[in-house]
């Protein structure tokens, strides 16, 4: 006879071990649960303090590196936790390079989706006050990926500027001086396509027709506009000046102009232009050659290349810097004019013990 008691005691035992099986199992899918939500989910960049910062990643990276930059930077809680979150998003394959903003708190998801978008914070690139090729390459490299060396050497090869228009005399020109949004992981070749393109923009139907009625070509104009930028600071004087150059070309007078010596020896400092140093055999001596020099002496202002355009209409053929050190000029129609306030800046600054 079956004993019903003890049936039903064993179908109790049953029940209670298949519901603490039942627990276990959801007791350990929670775990599992949890642990793979806060890998994915949980902080994991700490910016020590900062809202945001930037993360570079150079062309050619992996997905190591990228994990090694993070973590030098110490922007990194949990290589692993991001790794392993990198790893199942297949990011080894969409590694991007470029320039992008973290913001602290982010977790490895955001990070990764980020990442894996290749949606960059562009670089605002300025450059401004540039006399060679070798300064302006620096200072582009320290903005952008491309390296110095790799600009320098784009500008001077004669059959890559050849395709612009430019000579590696007048390349300079090309670059007007401004802020520009670019990718941080811009190339050389990107770089100059890009400022070509702005160059084109920046002479527009009415600069284009100011420097033809003046008989110049955009490139001439830059030419004249970086000595006009050398000789005063004042912006409220270089339509003056850019006239007084003016008038020579037209007389076909040489320029004379103290820049272009300083350009030609290669020394910006000197403040006191000898004698000796008119004797110099270069195309930029403009005191022995009429005309203007092979190209730009330095990285032609917007400004200077404005006060050119619309140059002053007077008689002046000469300026001499004034004698009180202001960074203002004396203007003269007459040789005779000129020699007087030539006389009183020597004089000062033969007091001041400027000797060069």
């Amino acid at each position: 006879m079956i004993n019903l008691a003890r049936l039903r005691d064993n179908r109790s035992t049953m029940w209670r071990i298949i519901v603490l099986v039942l627990m276990l199992i959801l007791i350990i899918t929670g775990a599992i649960l949890f642990h793979l939500y806060t890998r994915v989910y949980s902080q994991n960049i700490n910016l020590g303090g900062k809202q945001t910062d930037y993360l570079y990643i150079p062309s050619g990276s992996t997905q190591v590196d990228v994990l090694n930059t993070l973590q030098k930077n110490t922007y990194l809680e949990n290589r692993n936790s991001l790794d392993w979150v990198m790893t199942k998003k297949n990011y080894s394959k969409n590694v991007k390079a470029g320039r992008y903003q973290l913001k602290n708190g982010m977790n490895n998801n955001e990070l990764v989706n980020l990442l894996r978008s290749g949606i960059q914070s562009p670089v605002h690139l300025t450059f401004n006050n540039t006399r060679t090729l070798e300064d302006f390459s620096g200072k582009i490299s320290r903005q952008i990926e491309a390296d110095s060396i790799q600009i320098l050497n784009l500008l001077r090869n004669k059959a890559e500027i050849g395709k612009y228009g430019f000579l590696p005399e007048t390349i300079i020109a090309m670059f007007i001086p401004n802020t520009y949004q670019v990718y941080w992981n811009t190339s050389a070749n990107e770089f100059v396509d890009r400022m070509y393109k702005e160059y084109i923009k920046f002479w527009n139907v009415d600069r284009l027709k100011r420097a033809e009625a003046i008989g110049l070509s955009p490139v001439q104009i830059s030419t004249l506009a970086s000595i006009v930028d050398e000789e005063t600071i004042k912006n409220d004087e270089k339509a003056r000046v850019a006239g007084v150059y003016l008038n020579r070309l037209k007389r076909k007078i040489k320029l004379d102009a103290d820049p272009t010596l300083k350009f030609a020896l290669g020394d910006f400092s000197i403040k006191r232009i000898l004698n000796k140093d008119k004797k110099i055999d270069s195309p930029y001596n403009t005191y022995k050659y009429r005309g203007l020099p092979p190209g730009p002496i330095r990285q032609a202002s917007i400004s200077g290349i404005n006060a050119v355009l619309h140059y002053e209409k007077h008689r002046y053929f000469y300026f001499c810097a004034k004698p009180d050190f202001s960074g203002y000029h004396n203007f003269a129609s007459s040789l005779r004019e000129h020699n007087n306030n030539s006389r009183k800046y020597w004089k000062a600054l033969n007091h001041r013990g400027i000797k060069r």
